[in-house]
């Protein structure tokens, strides 16, 4: 018979804040309610389970006999519940004192549903820095779960790891399991007889951590639970054909030598294998993801060299970026981070009762981590989560304001060290960056509430040239949901559609809005729309400012002086917010500096994020077709001599509205544009926006001047 050894099964349930309901039932169908079932027919394993408070709400809601199965489960010793932040935040991300209510909501809401007092927490994404320990222990955590790769760096081996250590911070501790590779790579992808024979092995094999201190090895996976049913072409192969039924009989018919446990109960019962001190570090694969674009092939081609070298005493401390390291490589997710930030301190310093209540928990809302980060899964690049968190923000950041009709101030909101422009009414939120273009970055309706700038940037990705090689080589595969499960973190190249090597485009600059734009005269919408060429230095330059609030408007007035293809020019934009209104007023003025006449065509450019760019309830108003046919935001167009157009989206979660009118007919322009994004089911290209360019043939002489105003006016639509 072999040396006995403890298996801890950990299973991270999760869908994030405004994910679609029918993405939320087909979970729920296809991974969740299986397993539950599995479980019930095998009271012989044992395994903890943790369901996010987003995934929570909608069981209480639309799924309460799952609720009551599950305590049944709970109660008989089956299932241990483990706790963490209620909304999936990341954790470092947040201050201590959201840190601390998100983890309390938790606990709270399991111990009042399913009478169980967790211990343990789920780390989102995995992702730790040495300060958590101090903010886990004063919340009641006993223990947590990080990726074995967080142990190597510290020095550790696999020997070592088949158990528990203890780490704390300022005299606060807590333990910390690592999840096994090994088995997040066998489970459930390769045969059963596999995992068990793995098993087999690591329970003979001596471990000098475990023979120190007499703990009985404990091997554990914690991971998605999604991947039994919901990842591709894993639902026949865990439920139809039998995976989970084959595994879980295999560890109840090997429980003599295996036998299954709860982490809470192994760390109560076992002791550690000593302390521990690790580095900031998440999973290993997020660590490449965080890196700059160029950076992520060098150190992926890295480890496979040192791993065919059989270097693994170099490769376990080859590491690579962490998570913050998003928030300089998208500035959206940057940005987004600090509006949480920000809105969180404002309501912080609300006066007790329900409105604050309300407001907290939209900005715990908006801190769902699947927004902030891009790797596998399709995070910052997918438009309907960004739209639930800047929804949560703007509504607590307005009940948080709700006392100031007009404010205009001067910070550095994004913490580049760079001063940025807030301004707000009751109706309206913006934030200006004189660094980059003078550019609107944010332009939030408050009713709505909608951030109606909410786009992605085109970025180069790190996978981006692996579709253009095997485009190239012809291997690319088109993803049909059919043929045999593989694991998602390996495999042939595969897409959602033909041609995507075609949309790999990079922007020069960040989508936003108010972006002057000087092209040559003769550049004609298909150029634009293509290679964007430029022949001034105002896109993404630093501009000069000044604000000024009055008592009935705040103003600001931004101003350059640079050039348009070598000539000296000014150009100066004046943004005027009136009290309580959906009025936003802005003049544009260009001066030529030079000694002769400059002729270009100089515009403004708007990239507008609203949801459902070909959708039927998205669509402009006042550009419609010489036969009178709507036009849409996700098909390109253009229009000559336009005075005034909206556009405007009915989608329950946009309801907003934006008409521009001029005061000099201007040519409009639009086309949308797409990001190629990895999934979990293939590369896919996610419609991010629509750039919208007003502009207007101009010339002027030496010292002439040319000035336009522009009027938008924001409102919230009926649904």
């Amino acid at each position: 018979m072999a040396a006995k050894i403890y298996l801890a099964l950990a299973l991270h349930n999760h869908q994030p804040v405004g994910n679609f309901d029918f993405v939320f039932e087909e979970a729920y169908n296809k991974s969740y309610l299986p397993m539950l079932e599995a479980l019930e027919r095998h009271p012989g394993v044992r395994l903890a389970m943790h369901n996010t408070g987003p995934l929570l709400d909608w069981l209480f809601a639309n799924r309460p006999e799952y609720i009551e199965r599950m305590s049944a489960l709970v109660a008989r010793n089956q299932i241990e519940i483990m706790t963490g932040g209620y909304y999936e935040p990341i954790l470092v991300a947040l201050s201590d004192s959201d840190k601390h209510a998100q983890i309390t909501k938790l606990t709270k809401t399991v111990r009042d549903n399913f009478d169980y007092a967790a211990t343990g927490a789920w780390l989102a994404e995995r992702i730790w820095e040495p300060h958590l320990p101090r903010a886990l222990n004063t919340a009641g955590v006993g223990y947590t779960i990080v990726d074995d790769t967080h142990f190597r760096y510290a020095g550790l081996d696999d020997d070592d790891m088949f158990g528990y250590y203890i780490t704390e911070e300022q005299g606060y501790p807590v333990k910390i399991f690592g999840t096994a590779k090994e088995l997040r790579y066998r489970i459930p992808w390769v045969d059963v007889d596999n995992v068990i024979g793995w098993l087999r092995s690591e329970a003979e094999r001596e471990s000098p951590a475990n023979a120190r201190v007499g703990a009985t090895k404990v091997a554990v996976m914690g991971d998605d639970g999604e991947k039994f049913g919901m990842w591709p072409r894993t639902y026949p192969h865990c439920w139809e054909r039998g995976w989970i039924e084959n595994f879980f009989s295999a560890l109840e018919a090997n429980s003599d030598w295996l036998e299954t446990t709860t982490l809470a109960d192994y760390a109560r019962t076992q002791p550690s294998l000593g302390q521990i001190y690790m580095p900031a570090a998440s999973y290993d694969e997020m660590t490449e993801w965080a890196l700059p674009a160029e950076k992520v092939a060098a150190i992926t081609h890295l480890k496979h060299d040192l791993q065919d070298q059989g270097r693994d005493d170099i490769l376990q401390f080859v590491k690579g970026g962490l998570w913050r390291g998003f928030q300089s490589k998208y500035a959206e997710v940057n940005q987004m981070t600090k509006k949480a930030l920000y809105t969180s301190r404002l309501v912080r310093e609300m006066p007790e009762g329900a409105a604050k209540d309300a407001a907290l928990e939209q900005v715990w809302a908006a801190q769902c981590n699947c927004g902030y980060w891009h790797g596998l899964f399709g995070g910052v690049y997918l438009f309907h989560i960004r739209g639930a968190n800047y929804r949560n923000l703007i509504a607590a950041e307005t009940a948080a304001t709700a006392h100031i009709d007009l404010a205009a101030e001067v910070t550095d909101f994004t913490c580049n060290g760079a001063k940025d422009v807030i301004m707000f009414n009751r109706k309206q939120w913006l934030l200006i960056e004189p660094s980059n273009g003078g550019a609107l970055t944010e332009w939030d309706l408050r009713d709505a509430p909608y951030n109606i700038l909410n786009t992605v940037t085109r970025r180069e990705e790190g996978y981006h040239q692996e579709i253009r090689n095997a485009a190239a080589a012809g291997k690319i595969v088109l993803e049909t949901g059919e043929g045999e499960v593989e694991n998602v973190h390996g495999g042939a190249v595969k897409v959602r559609e033909y041609g995507l090597e075609h949309k790999l485009v990079a922007d020069w600059y960040r989508r936003a809005a108010l972006q002057v734009r000087c092209l040559d005269a003769a550049v004609s919408f298909e150029t634009w729309a293509g290679t964007h060429g430029e022949e001034g230095d105002f896109v993404n330059q630093p501009f000069q400012f000044d604000v000024k609030q009055h008592k009935k408007s705040a103003v600001v007035k931004l101003w350059r002086d640079g050039n348009i293809k070598g000539v000296p020019v000014r150009v100066v934009k004046t943004i005027k917010l009136a009290i309580d209104s959906g009025k936003l007023t802005v003049k544009l003025s260009v001066t030529n500096n030079g000694d002769h006449a400059i002729s270009h065509r100089i515009g403004l450019e708007n990239n507008y994020g609203l949801e459902g760019g070909q959708d039927p309830w998205t669509y402009f108003e006042g550009l419609e077709t010489a036969a009178g046919e709507r036009q849409y935001p996700g098909q390109p167009g253009q229009v000559a001599g336009n005075v005034e157009f909206g556009l405007l989206s009915s989608i329950s979660s946009v309801r907003s509205k934006i008409w521009q009118k001029v005061s000099a007919a201007a040519d409009v322009w639009w086309h949308p544009f797409e990001s190629v994004t990895n999934s979990e089911a293939g590369y896919e290209a996610n419609y991010q926006g629509t750039a919208v360019l007003s502009s207007w043939l101009v010339t002027l002489d030496p010292g002439a001047t040319w000035d336009v105003t522009v009027t938008y006016f924001l409102d919230e639509v009926d649904v």
